[in-house]
């Protein structure tokens, strides 16, 4: 496995973690209603949350390769290796298409 490929699924573990606690966050200090010194609290809490935590950080990598483009979310493969497995017969219901 190569780095990046362990060093993302930290991540994937890290938003699993902290989802909740970062959605409640969120919520809250954007809510109106309620008095900006709790808001400007919660904020400051969502921005100790580790940095790794955040959805964004999350890279698509094709789980075989760890090739971050061109990776199909379904199977989480990249386009060279669905390729390759469609020609094997593989990929359920997928095959290689020739004329």
């Amino acid at each position: 496995m190569s780095n990046q490929i362990i060093r993302d699924h930290k991540r994937r573990l890290l938003v699993a973690k902290y989802e909740l606690e970062r959605m409640q966050c969120k919520a809250i200090s954007r809510h109106k209603n309620l008095p900006n010194q709790i808001r400007y609290e919660y904020f400051l809490k969502s921005s100790k949350l580790p940095r790794n935590s955040s959805r964004t950080r999350v890279r698509n990598r094709c789980i075989f390769t760890g090739r971050p483009r061109s990776v199909y979310k379904l199977f989480r493969v990249s386009r060279i290796v669905s390729r390759e497995l469609a020609s094997k017969g593989s990929l359920i219901g997928i095959n290689k298409s020739c004329w």
